[in-house]
Order: C-alpha cells, then sequence, then structure tokens
C-alpha cells in the first residue's frame, strides 16, 4: 500500500517500514474491511502529523514507544477542536493502540500509556429495524424490480440472506457456492468483522432464494469464488443493493432508515419480540459484547412507549 508522501516526511523510514507491516497485518490477518483500513492508516497518519509538529522533526520509533495517555489527549484534544466527534475520536484511539501494540509484540513499544487512555463516551443510538410487514415486503416484492430474471432471483437472494440470517451486507457478497453445498446442510457458516466464525440457521426459504438464483446465473459460480456476480460477470458490488433497496423504498412506500443494514437490525429485533433470548441472538450476530445485542431491548422498549403513546387515553 503505497504512502501518500505527506505521511513519510513525519516518519523515519524505520517508522514507515514498521507502518506497512501493521497495514498488511491488519488486512490479511485481521482481515479489517477495506473503510476500517483506510480510516485506521488516516487515523495513525494524522497522530504523526501532530507528533511531528510537537516534537519538530520527524517521528522515530523511540519517539512512541512509552506514549503517556497526556500525548494522546493532547492529540484528541486537537482532534475535537478541529471538529471531530466521538465516534471519530474514539476510532482513532483504536487505530493508534491497534498499531503500537503491533509494534509491543515486537518488543519495540509499550503500551501501558495507551491502556491508561479512556476513550471518549460514545452517545448510545439505537438500531433502526424495519417493521415485520416492511421487511418481508423488501424480500417478496425486489424480484419485480429487475428485467433480467437472474438478476431479480440475485437481489432476492441477497435480501433473504441479510433479513433472513441477519447478514451484513459485505458479509453477503463475500459469501462462495460451497457454503451452501449439501454437506452442510441447514447452516451457514460465516467469517464476519475481524475474522470471527459463526454459524447461523440456513432457513428453507434463504436457501430456496439462493438455488434459484444460481440456477439462473448465466455464469459459471466456481465453488471458491464469489456467489453473487455483476451484471458483466464480476464480483456483485454493494452500492447495487443498496441502490435496489432505495428503488424500493420509493416503489414500497418504506421510510428513509429501509437500507441493507436495517435487515440485519430487523432480523435481531424480530427474533427478540418473538422470545429469543440475547445470548442466542449474540451469537448469531457474532457481536463481542453483550451490551452491543442489548441496544435492541430499547428498541422494543422505544416502540411499547410509542403504542403506549398513541392510544392510552391519558397519554
Amino acid at each position: 500500500m503505497n504512502q501518500p508522501q505527506e505521511f513519510l516526511i513525519t516518519c523515519d523510514q524505520k517508522l514507515t517500514t514498521q507502518f506497512v507491516c501493521w497495514l498488511e497485518y491488519i488486512r490479511y490477518e485481521r482481515r479489517l474491511t477495506e473503510k476500517t483500513l483506510e480510516a485506521y492508516q488516516r487515523d495513525v497518519r494524522q497522530f504523526f502529523q501532530h507528533f511531528t509538529g510537537y516534537l519538530g522533526n520527524p517521528v522515530a520509533i523511540e519517539d512512541i514507544a512509552n506514549l503517556k495517555p497526556v500525548d494522546l489527549r493532547g492529540f484528541l484534544a486537537r482532534r475535537r477542536s478541529g471538529g471531530a466527534k466521538a465516534r471519530t475520536l474514539a476510532r482513532s484511539l483504536s487505530g493508534i493502540r491497534s498499531f503500537i501494540r503491533f509494534l509491543e509484540r515486537q518488543g519495540l513499544a509499550e503500551s501501558a500509556g495507551l491502556n491508561a487512555t479512556r476513550a471518549p463516551k460514545l452517545p448510545r443510538k439505537l438500531p433502526k429495524p424495519m417493521s415485520e410487514s416492511s421487511a418481508v415486503r423488501v424480500t417478496q416484492s425486489v424480484e419485480q424490480m429487475a428485467e433480467e430474471p437472474w438478476i431479480a432471483t440475485r437481489d432476492a437472494a441477497c435480501m433473504a440472506l441479510m433479513y433472513g440470517c441477519g447478514l451484513r451486507i459485505g458479509e453477503t457478497l463475500a459469501l462462495r457456492p460451497e457454503q451452501f453445498s449439501a454437506k452442510e446442510g441447514a447452516i451457514l457458516r460465516i467469517r464476519g468483522k475481524g475474522n470471527k466464525l459463526r454459524i447461523v440457521p440456513l432457513l428453507p426459504f434463504v436457501r430456496q432464494c439462493v438455488e434459484d438464483y444460481i440456477q439462473y446465473c448465466p455464469y459459471v459460480l466456481e465453488e471458491k469464488e464469489p456467489l453473487f456476480r455483476g451484471a458483466k460477470g464480476g464480483s456483485l458490488n454493494a452500492a447495487i443493493i443498496q441502490k435496489q433497496m432505495r428503488k424500493l423504498r420509493g416503489a414500497l412506500g418504506l421510510p428513509q432508515n429501509a437500507t441493507p443494514h436495517s435487515l440485519r437490525h430487523s432480523f435481531a429485533t424480530h427474533l427478540l419480540a418473538e422470545g429469543g433470548d440475547l445470548r442466542s441472538i449474540q451469537e448469531l450476530l457474532r457481536h463481542a459484547s453483550l451490551s452491543t445485542t442489548q441496544m435492541y431491548t430499547g428498541v422494543d422498549t422505544a416502540k411499547l412507549l410509542e403504542i403506549y403513546d398513541s392510544n392510552h387515553p391519558r397519554s
């Protein structure tokens, strides 16, 4: 990965080499998404530009080998004064921590100062699922939005996987034909964020949608190649599915929160509403912390309060 010229002048050669190695590590071993890779690269570069201004010379490994909380607080304060919000600051700190810990495993740095630095408190944002009827209408109506029959079955399969299995759009488009072989049966093995493996049930209607797509797809689908293809045979781009969802919003009169990712939120919220327990839903979504999954109880409570306010005679 080529580095911008402004980054190269803020670090000496040894640190630049380690930075490139770290990027390769988080790309191929930790399997972070492309957007996260770009954000982490940008955040660490900004930190070293800040530190270069503080030192008055390009940063070396020795300069960051034992960072103190005050060093990081100064950087975060500067970002905040530039308009960065709490979520951006937390991500910046996460990227810097990842890089320093990479150096620590090689005996080049200590991360104690990082561990003592608390990330900014993030505002709690409730997920925005669709209603059950809207989610079902999306999965049933998407086939009517494409002119080519095979593209219609492709889009229907993508929507079914996101709502029926709780997949992210990136996870859906990374699927391979071998994951739907007979030996896998009624389960789907997913490699998600951070290369974490989870197993989700493959409902009959979801499998049928995928099989319909495979039957009609005009391209040869090799076992280890991407399952979903674009119109010209290459890997399907997420923007195509997002565009289809925008068309569905207009055609079905759905709210703005009807996005591909809201199908994943709908999967979790509707399971919880039907009596699913949080621990099971956590495993299906592969959340690292149960507190992340607990956000969906807030959605359920918010819906109850909305019903109360709308219908109670004294509301």
